[in-house]
């Protein structure tokens, strides 16, 4: 069995849409990310993916230099290729230029030594679904609150 640790995850992902589906993918890093990776130092917040020439990237994923790194420090927000299989990229790029759906990396995990992408087919939300989104957390918090005084009060 595959271990995975988690080293970032993409809140606002989920926050601004609907994630349909989702697919591993790899990820072509030098060897002072790697290190800076290990250090949990990522951030993935504005991050997207695009397809070109048959090839996937990531754009805005910031990665911060290794504090222990030199001149092979690279730049925090280059575009780095993920890697999966042909088939699955020419599908989702089917899927993305037909139906208006987006391309976001949801979390950044080690499974085994490997660094690994979770990316994620979406769908934007509107306002009035955040909104209720927000207002179902709301009610919920509240309905746990309640259980839990509830239960100590008696």
């Amino acid at each position: 069995m595959a271990s995975l640790k988690t080293i970032a995850q993409n809140k606002k992902a989920y926050h601004d849409y609907f994630v349909e589906e989702s697919w591993e993918a790899g990820i072509e890093l030098c060897g002072t990310e790697v290190k800076s990776v290990r250090g949990g130092r990522v951030n993935l917040k504005d991050s997207w993916c695009s397809i070109v020439d048959g090839e996937m990237f990531i754009n805005g994923m910031h990665i911060s230099p290794y504090e222990h790194g030199n001149i092979f420090n690279r730049d925090p927000l280059r575009v780095r290729r993920l890697l999966m299989h042909k088939k699955e990229i020419n599908r989702l790029y089917g899927t993305v230029k037909q139906t208006g759906y987006s391309l976001i990396p949801l979390s950044l995990y080690f499974k085994d030594s490997k660094v690994k992408v979770q990316v994620g087919l979406c769908k934007g939300k509107k306002l009035y679904d955040k909104r209720e989104d927000m207002a179902k957390r709301a009610a919920k918090r509240d309905m746990e609150r309640a259980i839990k005084e509830k239960m100590s009060g008696a």
